[in-house]
This record gives structure tokens, C-alpha cells and sequence, in this order.
């Protein structure tokens, strides 16, 4: 009865926040379309110069095109969380603000999913295409938190990683409760379950019919949403205890 009244006061506190937050920064909404305009522009470039064994460097590009993106929109975070507000001078420092960091977490996973099929794959034979699809859940839900964990905790990145997973330990129940709900809500919406940690994703195409425009906004809206409320939830979590969140409550009422 303690952990449930816990977590439906936590949860109470952290959407009335979100939702101030959200309403002060209605612009990071706007974003997206920032963010799917360069992802076209890039793809148009990407595919038209970078042909036959250029793609390596045309894949290299991509991929610190969508770390620079990633560090824009969490340290655009970042500001919502830490001081409620961003300002355009913060929309053109994210592109590198968090970018080594978020930068270095994607070449370790990187290396990893290397070692796996360089070494253990050929050990694990038949075995292994099962893993290899047990992983990416795993990672999901070990690692859930390490988007907030980059931009609300300065470590390196690997012990970005490690502090992930060391919150989940901690805090596993607190954490999913409203995160199961969202994962379904972005489920509705784009028809898909996202077990990806880093959605912004690279596309050449802009579907500009109205019915998709309509849907891109809602899905921008509730993604906004999504980010501030897990950023919210995760510095909370972060800073307290159950004991702590109970007691000041009590000494409050």
C-alpha cells in the first residue's frame, strides 16, 4: 500500500510539472519538423554524392548527423528540466552541447554488437539469431533510461550506461508503471512497438498529405510530452528515496 501511494503521488506531481513545463516550451514541439527537414535534406545528399565505396564516409556522416541531433533535443531537455525554459542561442548550441557524450555511448554499443558478431556469434551457432533478437529487449528495458541519464547526470559515457542500468535497479517500478503506458500510447499512434532509446530517425521522403501532417503533430505533441514527463519522473527518482518522497510528504501535509 505504501510503494501504490508512492507512486500515484510521484506520478501526480510529475504530470503537473510536465504539463507546466510543456506548456512554458510549446516550441519544442516545432522541433520535430526541424529535425525531419534536415533528415531529408541529408538523405537527398547522402544518396546523390556518396555512391559505391563512398558510402562508408556517407554512413559516417549519418551517423554524427543523428548524434548531433540527439545531443540538440536532450539538451534541449535539458534546459526544460534544469531552468524551465530553452532559448534559440540553446537550439544552436545542442548540436554539440551533449554530442561527445551521446556520441560515445552509440560507438560503444557499436563496438559491441562488433565483438558479439566477430566472436561470440560464431560460438553460439543457431543459438545466436535467438539472442540477437532478445537483446535489443533487453537493452531496452536495462538500459530505458539512458537518454535522461545523458543529459541530467554528468559522467562519462560509459558510466552513462552504468548509472542507467544501476537506475532501473533502483527504481524499476517507479519507472515503468508510467512508461508501460506510454509505450502503448506511441504504440497507438505510429503502429509499432519502439524499442529504440534514440527514435529520431534519418528519411528522405516528407509525406505531406494532411491526414499524416495531422498525425505527425499529435505524435509530436505526445512525444514532447513523453520526454519532459521522463525527465521529470527520472530527476526526481534520481534525487530521492521512497522513504525520503514519503517523509516530506507527511512533513508537508
Amino acid at each position: 500500500m505504501v510503494i501504490l501511494k508512492d507512486i500515484f503521488y510521484l506520478n501526480k506531481d510529475t504530470l503537473k510539472t510536465t504539463l507546466d513545463l510543456l506548456f512554458k516550451n510549446w516550441k519544442i514541439i516545432l522541433m520535430g519538423f526541424v529535425y525531419i527537414t534536415i533528415n531529408a535534406i541529408l538523405g537527398i545528399i547522402i544518396n546523390g554524392l556518396f555512391i559505391g565505396v563512398l558510402r562508408i564516409i556517407g554512413g559516417i556522416i549519418l551517423t554524427l548527423a543523428m548524434a548531433a541531433m540527439t545531443s540538440n533535443y536532450l539538451y534541449l531537455l535539458q534546459n526544460i528540466i534544469r531552468i524551465e525554459r530553452f532559448t534559440l542561442q540553446d537550439v544552436k548550441d545542442g548540436f554539440t552541447a551533449l554530442l561527445r557524450k551521446v556520441y560515445g555511448v552509440l560507438l560503444i554499443g557499436w563496438l559491441a554488437s562488433i565483438l558479439y558478431s566477430m566472436v561470440l556469434a560464431p560460438i553460439l551457432g543457431s543459438i545466436g539469431s535467438i539472442i540477437m533478437m532478445i537483446v535489443p529487449v533487453l537493452v531496452f528495458v536495462l538500459l530505458n533510461p539512458l537518454p535522461e541519464s545523458i543529459y541530467l547526470k554528468y559522467n562519462d559515457p560509459w558510466g552513462t550506461i552504468v548509472y542507467a542500468f544501476e537506475f532501473i535497479k533502483e527504481n524499476w517500478l517507479e519507472w515503468f508503471v508510467p512508461n508501460i503506458v506510454f509505450l502503448a500510447a506511441l504504440y497507438f499512434l505510429s503502429g509499432r512497438i519502439i524499442l529504440s532509446l534514440f527514435m529520431i530517425r534519418f528519411s528522405s521522403t516528407i509525406d505531406i498529405s494532411v491526414y499524416s501532417i495531422f498525425i505527425y503533430v499529435i505524435g509530436q505533441v505526445v512525444f514532447s510530452f513523453v520526454m519532459i514527463y521522463r525527465g521529470v519522473l527520472f530527476d526526481s527518482l534520481s534525487t530521492s528515496t521512497r522513504r525520503k518522497r514519503i517523509y516530506m510528504r507527511d512533513l508537508y501535509k
